[in-house]
């Protein structure tokens, strides 16, 4: 894979093309803590290749790229991206991003804001916004504290950086031969596959021997005030059983033009358990779907802004839908397919006509 050399780190990244003739726009996809352009390489590159040339990228202290000694609060990171899409030769971009990943493009998007034509931001925390307003508890948390307790591990569901002391705790599991408990897989999806080791190291090293914890875990450095300015189109998906969602939730008031989507039922890794559904909704959103113009209210619900949850949605590469009564229906092989069967359902019936 290619190395460029930005801001003294020597970054690795790929290109994805599939050849397609025309004018092609650029995706930049960011990945979170913990992972490497492969969270977004296997799955997503090939679909998005058809409609972008897409770019993926180690951020420093991952995967391949270089593991400094220091430069690992948001603000360093995003001039890694701007430097490398400088490198590139890439005027402005679409964006979509994962956990810390989305804090960095939003970074990048709060200083550079004309080079981001649009941002799909997959469960990601932002400090700032989780202070609005009184603080509220993770609901889903008090299903993990009883797990973490059972387990002897001594976390707080409610800590707001929750999630790096268990990506740390169930490094440390890893290299000691330890099982992570299935109920907490998704939380930590990045040490439960193929690579679970090497990833250990890389992350408990990247603890020891760097400033990253300390600058990862500090102020974000994005303001509120600036949050608010931004004017490209944005869709926000969570995780309806994510820590992260509690983010969402608060960013409804800062972003009232943005879409918010929810991942039924899913953690904070929904991007390699619920593949399809991103895909689908990334597609929806470029696509004009989400767009202000065309949102609308249900009946009864006020006139703002809500994390909307889909009837359809994708579970184990299948498509379901949930009717009125909160039952499951399915499988079927498509979302189309999934819709047409709601159609269907849904259609008058037509009177048998006498003989």
């Amino acid at each position: 894979m290619p190395i460029a050399n930005i801001n003294g780190v020597r970054l690795n990244y790929i290109q994805v093309d599939d050849g397609g003739s025309g004018a092609r726009e650029e995706l930049v996809m960011v990945h979170g803590l913990a992972t490497s352009l492969a969270f977004w390489y296997f799955r997503y590159a090939p679909e998005f290749s058809q409609r972008f040339r897409v770019t993926l990228l180690d951020l420093r202290g991952h995967g391949r790229s270089q593991m400094p000694a220091d430069g690992y609060a948001p603000t360093d990171m995003a001039r890694d991206v701007g430097g490398l899409l400088d490198h590139l030769g890439i005027d402005a971009a679409h964006f979509v991003a994962h956990s810390f990943g989305g804090v960095v493009a939003l970074r990048f998007a709060c200083e550079q804001p004309r080079r981001v034509r649009s941002l799909v931001l997959a469960d990601s925390h932002i400090a700032a916004v989780r202070r609005l307003g009184p603080q509220r508890d993770w609901a889903h948390g008090q299903d993990i504290q009883a797990v973490l307790d059972r387990h002897g591990l001594d976390l707080d569901t409610q800590n707001p950086y929750f999630g790096y002391h268990l990506i740390t705790r169930m490094a440390q599991w890893q290299l000691q031969g330890t099982e992570v408990p299935a109920e907490l897989a998704e939380l930590v999806g990045p040490l439960t596959g193929a690579t679970a080791k090497q990833t250990a190291r890389q992350w408990l090293a990247l603890m020891e021997a760097t400033s990253a914890g300390e600058q990862m875990m500090g102020d974000d450095g994005l303001a509120l005030e600036e949050l608010r300015k931004l004017r490209c189109p944005i869709l926000a998906l969570y995780g309806d059983n994510s820590h992260a969602r509690l983010t969402g939730e608060a960013l409804l008031e800062v972003w009232p033009q943005a879409e918010f989507r929810g991942v039924r039922d899913a953690g904070h890794f929904f991007p390699v358990s619920r593949p399809q559904e991103l895909i689908s909704d990334c597609e929806r959103f470029w696509g004009g779907e989400f767009s202000c113009d065309r949102r609308r209210n249900r009946e009864g619900e006020a006139t703002r802004n809500y994390i909307r949850t889909d009837r359809v949605f994708a579970a184990d590469g299948e498509w379901y839908f949930m009717t009125r009564e909160q039952c499951r229906m399915g499988p079927f092989a498509s979302r189309e397919e999934a819709l047409m069967e709601i159609q269907a359902m849904f259609a008058p019936s037509t009177p048998a006509v006498p003989a």
